[in-house]
């Protein structure tokens, strides 16, 4: 008796110390609603299931300049993203049709508790790495230690309120939290790869591995590496996971490659010349007329905005606000007044982009209407510590007539700036101690100057100096993780439910860190008490308050000059693939297509060799 009535003990109190047991879920979403897709679903709705395997695709990469290691988890120089996806898998897989909703690929099951204080993935038994090693739970932890130990800064800053991982059997792992404050931090844990214990003991993640081809668990491995040019995937027909709903019509290509440029023109010139399949576009005037040929005339060069209800990047020239000349309001808001978007847009872009107005362009977290009642509440504690406007005005970007002649806008930005300090003095602006009002535009792609050039003009006509300076990708990765520069054009990704990442972008914890994306040097206590406030929203309706109330104190603060987007994912490709019908709202996913050619086909071929098909 003395015996059993032990063991009951000991189980009673391991019961008490161990997390209870949650009703397991396929998918995670962020504030607990009903993902779009049920347990047991067959497959997303965006996807050929029936899409042929073989043949290949090349695409341009989307960083511009050579790769110089292949992860893509580092804050050094530039790796290779589709290695993220492709190579290794995820515990969960995002959904290109929902804001914001993960489905299981290696983990098979997720239990979150009710509270939010732990998560917990049930690994697959069926999953494996490329050389067959079952995936474990230790290797997840392996992987969260390596990555917030060795990896980008960003992963420190997402998962800092994770306390402990914990393995609870080979296929079992627990990510208990500090707190339940971050809605999204589930969700961003459930994206983590899974790295290889075993492979990477040995060898130097820190330094990014090199160019030696990793040990992966995904669709693909890496094949033929042209060092800092180019790099081909290589389909793995035996792959774990090519059966589960999640991938099921994806992944169709025997052979992936990725091939890239430091120049977005040399870029185009090449896709035109039929050296590679795919090219995400950057230039209007490159879109719009810089594929005017033959071939597509007659179809065998496809062009088109894809995925045109998906949210667009918020682009703009930054002011690196270390700077003693932009630490007044005034001088930004000037200066931001000096850009003449719609002359540029119609001289130069076909007018074929949308201004910018937001920090969430294009999505319902945008500030675009007056302040409601629950902003105001979440202001007013803020009064005095962000502009007046905030209270009572919509933001809108300065607005011309298009014509390029803008003295409206010049005197309004020489009246601020006289209340700023700055002065005449021949035919320059100068502050009290004599120094001319003078600044620098750091650049490393092609194309930009002649948007700048405009803006150099019109500047230098009030006395007002600016320069542009043209650098290699290399040394502008250096500058721009040192802070050095006054001015640069940057994009900041756009979610629908966004959360930690946030803190990346514009807390004042990374606006001098070299590894975030704080490329303002953004140190604003107003700003740290919205993002709080937002990353710690429990309900949806809450976090988009936050947002808006975030959304007008950075607008107001003129901490940018607002640029563009354009009505979709700018795209050009050569016509030989096929695409499903429904296709994803979220991205142009280029990873769902399929060959139906090797040669480009004119619309009248393609439409005779798809006929009948889905």
């Amino acid at each position: 008796m003395r015996s059993v009535f032990t063991h009951t003990l000991f189980t009673v109190l391991l019961l008490a110390l161990t997390p209870a047991i949650a009703a397991p879920l396929h998918a995670l979403t962020v504030y607990g609603e009903p993902a779009k897709y049920p347990a047991g679903f067959d497959h997303f709705d965006y996807v050929n299931p029936n899409a042929p395997k073989g043949g290949s695709l090349r695409r341009s990469a989307m960083e511009i300049g050579q790769f110089d290691h292949l992860l893509p988890y580092l804050d050094k120089g530039i790796g290779v993203s589709e290695i993220d996806g492709l190579v290794y898998s995820p515990l969960a897989v995002r959904s290109l049709d929902e804001p914001y909703t993960v489905y299981g690929l290696v983990a098979q099951g997720i239990e979150r508790d009710k509270d939010g204080l732990w998560l917990r993935f049930i690994l697959d038994p069926r999953a494996t790495f490329a050389d067959g090693t079952p995936i474990t739970a230790e290797d997840v932890r392996y992987t969260f230690n390596l990555l917030i130990t060795q990896g980008s800064l960003r992963y420190r800053t997402q998962f800092a309120d994770v306390k402990a991982v914990v393995v609870e059997s080979d296929r079992q792992v627990r990510f208990d939290l500090k707190n339940n404050d971050s809605r999204t931090l589930p969700l961003d844990l459930a994206t983590l790869p899974v790295l290889p214990e075993h492979w990477w003991k040995d060898r130097d993640f820190a330094g990014g591995g090199g160019f030696e081809a990793p040990l992966g668990s995904g669709p693909y491995r890496v094949g033929k590496v042209d060092n800092g040019r180019s790099i081909t995937f290589e389909r793995n027909p035996d792959w774990w996971g090519k059966d589960l709903p999640v991938s099921r019509g994806m992944y169709n290509f025997d052979h992936f490659g990725v091939e890239f440029f430091g120049d977005i023109d040399v870029a185009r010139q090449v896709l035109r010349g039929g050296g590679y399949d795919y090219n995400r576009e950057f230039s209007a005037t490159g879109y719009t007329i810089g594929y005017n040929s033959d071939a597509l005339d007659d179809g065998r060069l496809q062009r088109a905005h894809l995925a045109t209800k998906g949210l667009q990047s918020a682009q703009g020239y930054v002011f690196n606000l270390n700077r003693p000349l932009f630490k007044d309001r005034r001088v930004r808001q000037a200066l931001a007044m000096l850009w003449d978007f719609e002359w540029s847009n119609r001289q130069m872009m076909r007018n074929m982009y949308l201004r910018q107005q937001s920090f969430f362009s294009n999505s319902a977290l945008a500030a675009s209407a007056p302040p409601s009642a629950d902003e105001l509440k979440i202001l007013e504690p803020l009064r005095g510590k962000v502009p007046d406007e905030v209270f009572s005005q919509v933001f809108q970007a300065p607005k011309t007539d298009g014509t390029g002649f803008i003295r409206d806008k010049q005197l309004q930005a020489l009246k601020l700036l006289e209340d700023a300090g700055w002065q005449p003095k021949g035919d320059k602006l100068v502050n009290a101690q004599g120094e001319p009002l003078s600044f620098t535009f750091l650049n490393a792609q092609g194309g930009m100057e002649r948007l700048l050039l405009p803006y150099k003009r019109i500047l230098a006509q009030i006395g007002i100096t600016f320069e542009i300076r043209r650098i290699d990708p290399s040394q502008y990765l250096n500058r721009l993780m040192a802070r050095d520069y006054d001015m640069i054009v940057t994009g900041y990704p756009v979610s629908s439910s966004p959360g930690m990442e946030l803190l990346n972008y514009y807390g004042s914890q990374g606006a001098n860190d070299p590894g975030s994306s704080n490329y303002m040097a953004l140190q604003d206590p107003a700003v740290d008490q919205l993002l709080k406030g937002l990353v710690s929203a429990t309900t949806q309706p809450v976090m988009a308050t936050y947002a808006h109330a975030l959304d007008r104190v950075l607008q107001w603060n003129y901490y940018w000059i607002p640029n563009y987007y354009p009505p979709g994912t700018s795209t050009v490709w050569w016509n030989r693939f096929g695409i499903p019908k429904i296709q994803a709202s979220n991205d142009a996913a280029p990873e769902t297509w399929w060959e139906v050619s090797p040669t480009p086909l004119s619309n009248a071929q393609m439409a005779e060799r798809t006929k009948g098909a889905r």
